[in-house]
């Protein structure tokens, strides 16, 4: 018997700091293992074992309260390092201790509250767009080398720490965007190594990034602020035992930097400055004292999700040369940088304009790419162009690391003898582990379920974004709609937990929810973003996907912390429903009727928003009721479910029935007695349908006429933003499987293998993308790419179950329930659950169809087979034969109980 593996704390990855007050732990079973019985914990020193917590029975290996001693939770990240272990007692008796793991629990130093949050000299700050990142720099003696050293550091604005000229870790964009007026990320950095006995140097580059950088469609700057300020506790422990603390304060100096940074425009670095890192020079005018400034309000945290890293490096594929510079193509969409080599004599500017798409004469265009002012119809500019200006220095290379841009080409002005060599993109995005795979027998699937991965890590740069150039706002609808394919793709456990406290945090006095989370607009504004708070589909983020996180990982704590928030939303929707009535349904019909209370049909909607053909209208007065309405009763739903989970019944009971009210009046508004829709799109039948609205006896009529409005189109969707990615599952559940099989193979536009076709790597915000008349927009939208579910959930078959209580969720019961289809010869997906590694593959061949299913330790799943046959597995490998869909069971490995269909 082999030992646990895979040990985490909380949501985070080994040897992240966790400041959880009481760190839960995950661990896999050993291999070959069914069920935990008992489990224990070990936590050790460098001497050896300093607590045991004894057998303690229980089933649970994910998210468990480690109940450890208190002296062992929340200690200096300074003092000696622990590691812990896990034992298991098994079906299998009793395992041994797994290898140890760090015991990463510390608790925010104290010295952060002497620090002295400081500021930039910077009299008059330049104009949005121009301003210069700021050096701020302070030199201290040691007596000795420090045996521990931890610099905790943040700022508002994007900082670079850097310790004797060597440049900190490996996190970019640091602090990371968050609700920067409530909670703001403080990271704890090891800088032992780089300490030494004699003077020392602390510097952190400074720049405006999300705090005070333009962001959003109408790029505003100063959301949080007009200043930017930096806060650092450099935390000593010496040699014998005594400690330091050395801080920001008045003691600290401030010069501009030779680069001029936004994330949206662009970073421009004069490399004949002096260098970021490099120690002060005190003749050197331009170092003046860094103002103090005053303490923020904002709550500091210790990170809950993994960080921003550079996570890969592309060469370019192809080198076109235009008049006065050349274009390199990197073959893939993507977010990040280029680091530029060989950068020519000094004075030498270089420019490198980034964008998705080339002009006629092969040039890079960024015109896709630019928004307008909603108040005057301006066209903005794009932004994505970098500058550099050489030193001359042998070896000199330039990387961006204040700014990010969504490209596949960059033009690079300035080196008419740029060779593929001198140039690398660099991929940014947050570090989410993979999780989830899917291949099959036909490679324009498999090209479309990598290019919806790589569009969703394009906008997975620390908050889940709606692309990653002309806007790069956290849209809540996006994440609401992709979020469960993200789920089995990537571990998005800690980065979802992340998102949703500043969900949380931004929501409005009144329960609603943002449109972008975090969301730069001060409340208390008049911005247009304000306006368009609280849209059905966008706000009900705040339920689904907690919801979501819960099917998918289990964690109840989240549950619980989230509730207040889903119930304020739940409640304003209801709220908006009660007290209001759309102006033409009270022209038409004076007095209201009863089934109007629960009748969602004021407000500003994005409704469906993007359905093909459809000119997209922000138009406040327009009724989307039978849109709002169907959200209303969804999350109304699923907030009974979560209430029944957390115990809290009386909520449960009440919000049951505000779900059944809001179905009740949907049915009575916009469904005919033989199952006609009143607005009869297909959108509006698939939501029908995914949200359980229709009676029983009607559904199959609903569901007959999806399938008809979709052969008028000859196979062709018309769903937008909203539903497009629950069409195939709900056409597949109710019993038109070939039909969604047609759709999803569907050639030319709009549909998905169009894209493909047409050499897209990520996901079109338009259908049509490069040829859309009304022009291409963003070609890295991922919400279309919701698809995928239905390559892992029915292609392949790995599901959920829909309403998982605590002894399911978290993959702990799943279901296999492979759906063949469209001329399909194999599938196989697979995904690392929390409990361990799921696999479901299908081959047909001569005998018919051969089912490959492993199941992980401590869990059980459902085999669906395509002949039928429900099967009750535990873990192990389950391998059958579905011959002419005659029932023979070729091979299982484990038990298993086979029994008929239900």
């Amino acid at each position: 018997m082999t030992v646990p593996t895979r040990l985490r704390l909380e949501h985070l990855p080994p040897g992240q700091a966790c400041g959880a007050a009481r760190p839960r732990g995950s661990w896999r079973l050993p291999a070959g293992t069914a069920a935990q019985q008992a489990y224990a914990v070990r936590i050790s020193g460098p001497d050896g074992p300093v607590w045991e917590s004894g057998r303690r029975a229980g089933g649970g290996s994910a998210l468990v309260d480690l109940d450890v001693p208190a002296e062992l939770t929340g200690r200096p990240a300074t003092a000696d390092p622990l590691t812990w272990q896990i034992r298991v007692w098994t079906d299998r008796s009793a395992s041994g201790w797994s290898e140890p793991a760090p015991w990463t629990s510390v608790a925010l130093f104290p010295g952060l509250d002497a620090a002295v949050w400081i500021a930039p000299h910077e009299p008059e700050p330049a104009a949005p767009g121009s301003r210069p990142a700021h050096r701020l720099q302070h030199s201290f003696t040691l007596a000795a080398a420090p045996a521990a050293s931890v610099a905790w550091a943040t700022a508002h604005g994007m900082y670079e720490l850097f310790v004797n000229g060597h440049r900190v870790g490996d996190a970019e964009l640091t602090p990371g965007f968050t609700a920067y007026r409530t909670r703001l990320q403080v990271h704890a950095h090891d800088v032992t190594r780089l300490l030494r006995a004699g003077a020392n140097d602390l510097e952190i580059l400074l720049s405006d990034g999300w705090y005070r950088g333009r962001h959003g469609f109408e790029r505003h700057a100063d959301g949080y602020g007009t200043r930017t300020a930096a806060l650092l506790a450099l935390d000593l422990r010496l040699p014998g035992g005594d400690t330091r603390t050395v801080t920001t304060g008045p003691d600290w100096w401030s010069r501009p930097s030779g680069i001029i940074a936004d994330l949206m425009d662009g970073q421009h670095t004069d490399l004949r400055a002096p260098a970021p890192g490099s120690r002060r020079d005190p003749a050197d005018p331009a170092w003046r004292p860094a103002p103090v400034t005053d303490r923020p309000a904002a709550r500091l945290e210790l990170p809950v999700a993994p960080p921003v890293r550079a996570v890969e490096e592309l060469a370019p594929v192809a080198l076109h040369r235009v008049p006065g510079g050349t274009v390199a193509d990197f073959g893939i969409n993507l977010n990040g940088w280029v680091r530029l080599a060989d950068l020519g004599p000094r004075g030498t500017v270089v420019t490198l304009t980034h964008g998705e798409l080339r002009d006629d004469a092969g040039r890079v265009t960024t015109e896709n790419l630019r928004a307008f002012d909603f108040a005057t119809g301006e066209r903005l500019p794009a932004g994505q162009v970098d500058t550099v200006t050489a030193a001359g220095r042998r070896g000199e290379t330039a990387e961006p690391r204040h700014t990010t841009h969504g490209f596949r080409y960059v033009q690079v002005d300035g080196r008419p003898d740029l060779a593929a060599d001198d140039l690398r993109a660099v991929v940014v995005h947050s570090d989410l582990p993979r999780t989830g795979w899917f291949r099959c027998g036909d490679h324009r699937l498999e090209a479309l379920h990598e290019a919806a991965v790589r569009s969703f890590l394009g906008n997975a740069c620390d908050i889940p974004t709606d692309c990653p150039q002309r806007e790069r706002s956290g849209f809540t609808g996006d994440w609401q709609v992709f979020a469960d394919a993200a789920a089995f793709t990537h571990d998005v456990a800690g980065f979802g937990d992340k998102w949703l406290r500043d969900l949380a945090a931004d929501q409005r006095a009144d329960g609603r929810v943002p449109t972008i989370v975090p969301d730069p607009a001060d409340p208390a504004g008049g911005a247009a973003t304000l306006a368009m708070d609280g849209s059905a589909g966008w706000g009900d983020a705040a339920v689904i996907v907690p919801w979501t996180l819960w099917r998918a990982y289990g964690d109840r704590d989240l549950l619980a912390r989230q509730y207040p928030s889903m119930v304020r939303w739940v409640g304003y929707a209801a709220g908006c429903a009660g007290s209001r009535r759309h102006p033409d349904r009270a022209a038409a019909r004076p007095t209201p009727a009863p089934h109007e209370e629960f009748l969602w049909d004021t407000g500003f909607h994005f409704g469906e928003w993007l359905e093909p053909g459809e000119v997209p209208d922000l138009d406040p007065a327009r009724d989307h009721g039978i849109v709002a309405t169907a959200y209303l009763a969804r999350s109304a739903r699923l907030l009974s479910r979560i209430a029944g989970l957390l115990g809290r019944d009386d909520d449960r009971v009440r919000h049951d029935r505000l779900a059944d009210a809001a179905r009740d009046a949907w049915q009575r508004e916009y469904l005919s007695a033989d199952g006609e829709l009143a607005v009869p799109t297909q959108a509006n039948h698939v939501r029908a349908l995914a949200f359980d609205l229709v009676p029983p006896h009607v559904r199959s009529a609903v569901a007959d006429r999806l399938t008809g409005l979709l052969r008028a189109n000859d196979h062709h969707l018309a769903t937008g933003f909203l539903s497009t990615g629950l069409l195939l599952p709900v056409l597949a559940d109710t019993g038109h499987l070939d039909e969604a099989y047609r759709v999803l193979f569907s050639p030319g536009e709009p549909s998905w293998l169009g894209m493909i076709d047409r050499g897209a790597t990520t996901i079109w915000e338009n259908w049509a993308g490069p040829d859309d008349p009304r022009g291409p927009g963003s070609l890295n939208h991922y919400a279309k790419g919701a698809v995928i579910g239905f390559l892992h959930r029915y292609v392949a078959g790995i599901r959920l179950p829909e309403d998982p209580g605590p002894e399911a969720a978290g993959y702990r019961r799943f279901v296999v329930a492979p759906q063949p289809g469209g001329g399909l010869t194999w599938a196989d997906a697979t995904h690392d659950s929390p409990n361990g590694r799921i696999r479901s593959a299908w081959r047909r061949d001569a005998d018919g169809l051969l089912v490959d299913v492993e199941v992980p330790p401590g869990t059980r799943a459902e085999i669906r087979l395509p002949d039928g046959r429900v099967v009750d597995a535990g873990p192990g490998r389950h391998v059958h034969r579905c011959g002419s869909y005659a029932a023979s069971v070729e091979r299982t490995v484990s038990t298993c109980r086979v029994r008929s269909p239900r």
